[in-house]
């Protein structure tokens, strides 16, 4: 009698960075022209949007942060579908009542697209604590694809990642640490209204910043040496940096103050219609925050 053994792992195979891709300046140079056309073109709020409102979005977004952290998806997966749903919302006005069917609709098509084994639809509809049934959630996916002509695979700053780190002077022990760090500082950035608009090289020029000064490496003009990689312009970067520091410190001490951390799983349907809290910014030097404990890089996804 033949004994069957099952040795599919369940760990996921990734290939190595590609060199040629990588030393060619070209397919830097290629997402830097391409990168415009999938900006959001306007604040939606003010112009298309009657009942949608900045901390609606942002509510939304922090449930979509944590479906994605509790599924552990691919970095890629969380901004991209902010991607989706910042593109969707710049056309199409909606009720505050469709957002959330509407925000996994846009993780539901990113996960598609982004992973060998994506979310399911039934996961995503209990995660609603079933406030939207499957049938919504793929008439939803299907008005989502209208809406954006299927051009669904947009550049985000996940996409420079690679190519910035891959042409700064850094130790190459630290490069890992340096992108895990970027590409979490960089689903905070999508989390946040105020860089929908920032063009994704930047928010990825200005992440990576970040994370070196934070991890205190040796890195001289770190600015001046993003911009000559980048060509952004150097006040513009400097100005998107300190956001994101701005914004990684407000991270940071809403977590310590936190006495007991939500569950991620979504027990009540989102209401969009709770008063929006404002948030402390008091001052702290970015380079004051061991960045070396944030071993989960999707740690600061649940905020």
């Amino acid at each position: 009698m033949e004994r069957l053994v099952c040795m599919e792992s369940s760990r996921v195979n990734r290939a190595f960075e590609d060199p040629v891709l990588l030393n060619d300046k070209r397919v830097l140079q290629n997402l830097l022209s391409a990168e415009d056309k999938y900006v959001p073109p306007a604040c939606y709020f003010n112009c298309v949007q009657t009942d949608i409102r900045p901390f609606m979005r942002k509510m939304v977004s922090e449930w979509m942060a944590e479906v994605c952290t509790e599924q552990s998806t691919e970095e890629e997966v969380f901004p991209l579908a902010m991607n989706y749903l910042d593109r969707f919302l710049c056309v199409q006005n909606i009720h505050r009542t469709r957002l959330q069917c509407l925000g996994a609709a846009c993780m539901f098509l990113a996960s598609k697209l982004k992973e060998n084994y994506h979310i399911s639809a039934e996961q995503l509809v209990l995660y609603t604590d079933n406030s939207i049934s499957v049938s919504e959630l793929r008439e939803m996916e299907s008005t989502v694809l209208h809406v954006l002509k299927w051009d669904l695979s947009a550049i985000t700053p996940n996409d420079f990642v690679a190519h910035i780190v891959h042409r700064l002077p850094l130790d190459p022990a630290s490069v890992p640490n340096v992108k895990k760090h970027a590409q979490t500082f960089i689903a905070l950035c999508a989390a946040d209204c105020k860089f929908m608009l920032y063009p994704p090289s930047m928010i990825a020029a200005g992440c990576i910043g970040a994370s070196i000064r934070g991890l205190a490496l040796p890195c001289d003009s770190i600015t001046d040496t993003l911009h000559q990689v980048t060509g952004i312009e150097l006040e513009c970067l400097r100005a998107c940096q300190e956001s994101i520091e701005q914004i990684i410190r407000t991270s940071l001490r809403q977590l310590v103050n936190q006495s007991q951390p939500e569950s991620a799983t979504m027990e009540t349907p989102l209401k969009t219609n709770q008063p929006f809290m404002e948030q402390s910014t008091t001052p702290t030097d970015v380079r004051d925050i061991n960045l070396m404990a944030m071993d989960d890089e999707n740690s600061l996804l649940s905020v």
